[in-house]
């Protein structure tokens, strides 16, 4: 067993603060989903696996029928919080681990960020299927294997920092042994979902969002310069890649 599959839920994303919904990560990803043709529908019923606070679903939510968000961590407060400030009355969030529990009811569309990387055996993507309809379509995404730093940390011996530059590039059998969590190429993530019942439309780079620092004029200027638009075609500038799948 890897270290990976020792640590499950490790990474900073799940026993950190979560992201916030003005944070441009949390942002990129919704203008993303919501520019997927047909994505949205008020016909539509929508899920998130790894809701975390419900940053994400909540923007999402003036766009569906209704939003569901499973868990395995607790944020409901926060998340019952922000929907009624905002007013929000078609999203719901349930504790669930997906890795061994079901849900009741099938879905037409499902996201997904940052989560898969997380799971102890990759075949839990398959069970994905299970709640969704045939052709729901799917916003995944997963850490990018070519972005300069190890986005959820490592645990590297005599090293007190966990995020070493290039870590990430190492091959798979060495960064998997200490990684917090997987990471992933566009062809080990095409890989994976085509062999659990997706079929895979498209992919792109996420332009990283440059959260992680602080507000500064060097920060406005790379992000005006550098990283201002949500995709790149540079693997380098890239934290995420964002996979739009189809349930076969």
């Amino acid at each position: 067993m890897s270290r990976v599959d020792e640590t499950l839920f490790e990474g900073e994303h799940y026993l950190g603060k979560p992201a916030d919904s003005t944070d441009k990560i949390i942002t990129r990803r919704v203008e993303l989903t919501k520019a997927i043709s047909g994505f949205c529908n008020k016909d539509l019923k929508l899920l998130e696996i790894g809701c975390g606070n419900g940053a994400t679903l909540l923007l999402m939510a003036d766009e569906m029928k209704s939003c569901l968000g499973v868990d395995v961590f607790d944020h409901t407060a926060e998340f019952k919080k922000v929907k009624a400030e905002k007013g929000i009355t078609n999203c719901e969030v349930q504790l669930k681990d997906i890795e061994n529990e079901d849900l009741n009811e099938p879905f037409d569309r499902l996201i997904c960020f940052e989560v898969i990387e997380h799971f102890n055996d990759d075949k839990t993507v398959k069970r994905f299927t299970r709640w969704l309809k045939p052709g729901a379509l799917c916003a995944i995404s997963v850490p990018n294997k070519w972005w300069v730093f190890e986005t959820h940390g490592a645990k590297l011996p005599l090293l007190p920092w966990n995020r070493v530059p290039f870590f990430s590039w190492l091959p798979k059998f060495i960064h998997e042994r200490f990684a917090n969590a997987r990471i992933y190429t566009k062809s080990r993530i095409k890989k994976l979902l085509e062999q659990n019942g997706f079929e895979v439309l498209e992919m792109q780079y996420i332009t990283a969002p440059m959260d992680v620092l602080k507000e500064s004029a060097l920060k406005r200027f790379l992000i005006k310069n550098v990283f201002k638009n949500n995709t790149t075609g540079v693997p380098l500038l890239s934290t995420s890649i964002f996979v739009v799948a189809r349930v076969k």
